[in-house]
């Protein structure tokens, strides 16, 4: 029987038949190790312009089976997900979709499921499985029966106007709740509106007046993300745009099935991509190939003349793909350009051609020769000083994405096909950039990595790294963080992998309590020199300020664009000072081990803090007795102004 079995497991090429497989042999726990990797081959088999493919769907009904108490038996690395649902109707189509969705991202889903229509209750008893599973995310699946039911036999526009203001007052209030009382995330929905629905009115100018009365409904409740920081609003209206029927007429009158399979597939992914955000794992470079993906022919056999972005069908196609891109690069994602190409003909093109809509300028970085993609994307990362985990790579040619996925994994892919048209839809379907929101330091993010041409520069002229650092003219601030900051702070730690010592992920609302204890303290670090301003480019969070046995560092962080400046070791150096000055006994700090942090591993040794321990999972603690002879010198070619007093704005 395993000699069949196995067989078979070889005989099959599809990753859905290779999870079947697995099922059926009962090694898909064993196996776990590879169901990201399929799952990403799944996904990618869809339509761009519809819904998740129906085949990641089947996978998740299979991953959902599994308990994921065994899989971290097996698999104690896995990194999970906590969430808890809860709704008016029958949701447990959610179930498996939610399940493939995050573990194509490397999340095992711990979910937790409230009863049926419990939604309210679940939100108003602060007791409830919602509240004490402790979820990151709490989904409040809501569907147009939430109104509908409660309107009068037979209705009228004025009640339906009535109802739904009642209705939103009470999700408020519910949000607010939450808020206060929940640890994660809140999750809500916008409300279809039925045709069968807006049918029941005879008059074209009732069914207009409903149709602004719903709209107004459901502008209130996307004001919600905008008042409340842990609170996240999906808008249905998108999905069902391109996934089809908002449910299964037969479904939803025997089952309570209101929202149907298609869309609730929509739904979880777009779930996966705040979970995905939520940990840090948003993208952060955009590399592009040039030849049919972002114009039309090849350069080298078609010549400039012969390559187009706009006057044909195809070429304006192309064209609209650049504004994409662009659009995308206007909002913090870095673009780059690998293409197998000769680099001057490449750069006249992006300089002179006439259909161009992206420039040189736009590009922190242009590779075009003839080396392999997977050493390139390699190389512009080392020169980006960024992991290539955190690069989407858009490429027309299967060979060349079929390379950078089996070498380079951590690469998001995205296949072009020979179609321009689905260029953007292939690009935007998996929401690689999406973040909780956009800050000053994103939108200014492309014009500070341009500058590191020029600091590279500096160095290459420079005589030793001495010279360099003296004459790039290195300026810290380090001072409480304010109001207006409080976004870019929660962004640099969900966001910062690879300085960040002890990986904990801050929302919004965990940034300003800290802000705001009278025990704790924020602080931002600024950067500057010679070249321009970087920004608020990292932060220290102390607790235990005034404790009788001394401070402790819970996590320190920075960006990598101004690793090895000395910019960590002056600000360390300053806390330390401060902590002697207000008569600490010590302070304390962590260092939590991940794959991608093991070059901070000896900051803190560095500085003086002697080693005290370690536990079971690898964290170490350090503890530094801030005797005058120990206390760290600052860097003599930072010059740091620190400010340790509370900013009100």
């Amino acid at each position: 029987m395993a000699t069949v079995a196995s067989t078979a497991v070889g005989e099959r090429t599809g990753p859905l038949d290779r999870l079947r497989a697995l099922h059926t042999e009962g090694r898909l726990i064993g196996a776990y190790d590879e169901v990201p990797g399929l799952l990403t081959e799944l996904a990618g088999s869809g339509d761009p312009a519809g819904p998740p493919a129906p085949d990641l769907v089947r996978a998740g009904q299979l991953l959902a089976r599994l308990d994921p108490e065994e899989v971290l038996r097996e698999h104690p690395g896995t990194e999970t997900f906590s969430v808890a649902v809860t709704g008016h109707s029958t949701l447990s189509g959610l179930t498996a979709p939610l399940t493939a969705e995050l573990a194509r991202h490397g999340l095992l889903l711990k979910l937790h499921e409230g009863d049926y229509d419990s939604w309210f209750r679940d939100l108003q008893d602060t007791g409830s499985e919602l509240y004490a599973s402790g979820a990151e995310l709490a989904l409040c699946v809501l569907d147009p029966e939430v109104v509908f039911d409660e309107l009068p036999h037979p209705w009228l526009v004025e009640d339906a106007q009535r109802v739904t203001a009642a209705k939103l007052a009470l999700v408020q209030n519910l949000a607010e709740r939450y808020v206060t009382h929940g640890n994660g995330t809140l999750v809500l929905n916008t409300v279809p509106l039925l045709r069968t629905q807006l049918r029941r009115l005879v008059d074209a100018r009732s069914r207009a007046r409903l149709g602004v009365v719903w709209r107004e409904f459901n502008a209130g409740l996307l004001r919600l993300s905008a008042v409340h920081d842990r609170v996240h609003v999906v808008d249905l209206d998108p999905l069902i745009a391109s996934s089809g029927p908002v449910n299964e007429p037969r479904l939803a009158a025997y089952a309570k099935v209101q929202l149907g399979e298609q869309l609730l597939a929509g739904y979880a992914r777009e779930v996966g991509h705040l979970a995905r955000a939520l940990r840090g794992r948003t993208k952060k470079v955009l590399v592009v190939d040039l030849d049919n993906t972002l114009w039309d022919g090849i350069l080298g056999d078609d010549g400039p003349d012969g390559i187009a972005a706009a006057t044909t069908y195809r070429g304006e196609a192309f064209g609209r793909f650049q504004k994409a891109v662009g659009q995308i690069g206007a909002q913090g994602v870095l673009l780059a350009v690998c293409s197998k190409n000769d680099s001057e003909p490449v750069r006249n093109v992006l300089r002179e051609h006439p259909d161009m809509v992206l420039r040189e300028a736009d590009f922190v970085q242009i590779t075009a020769n003839w080396e392999p993609k997977d050493r390139n994307l390699l190389e512009i990362a080392r020169r980006l000083n960024l992991g290539v985990d955190s690069f989407v790579f858009a490429d027309d040619s299967p060979f060349e994405c079929g390379l950078v996925a089996r070498s380079l994994p951590g690469v998001a892919v995205v296949r072009l096909d020979e179609e321009p048209a689905l260029h953007i839809e292939r690009l935007l379907a998996d929401g690689w950039f999406d973040v909780r929101e956009l800050t000053a330091e994103d939108r200014a993010r492309a014009t500070q990595y341009r500058t590191e041409g020029a600091r590279q520069d500096l160095l290459e002229r420079a005589g030793s790294m001495e010279e360099y650092l003296a004459e790039l003219g290195v300026e810290v601030t380090l001072s409480p963080v304010a109001e207006h900051e409080i976004a870019r702070v929660s962004q640099v730690t969900l966001r910062t992998n690879q300085f960040n010592l002890t990986t904990e992920r801050l929302q919004q609302a965990d940034v300003r309590a800290r802000r705001e204890s009278s025990d704790g303290l924020v602080l931002a670090i600024r950067s500057a020199d010679r070249f321009g301003d970087n920004g608020l480019v990292g932060v220290i969070l102390v607790s235990d300020v005034g404790a009788p046995d001394g401070w402790h560092i819970d996590n320190m962080l920075l960006s990598c664009r101004v690793f090895a400046r000395g910019i960590e070791q002056a600000c360390l150096a300053a806390v330390l000072r401060e902590a002697r000055a207000r008569g600490a006994g010590a302070v304390r700090a962590r260092y939590r081990p991940t794959a991608k942090n093991h070059r901070v591993r000896e900051l803190y040794p560095s500085m003086g803090f002697a080693e005290t321990g370690e536990d079971a999972d690898g964290t170490v603690s350090f503890r530094h007795d801030l005797a005058e002879d120990h206390l760290p010198t600052p860097p003599a070619h930072v010059r740091l102004t620190a400010d340790f007093g509370r900013r009100s704005s």
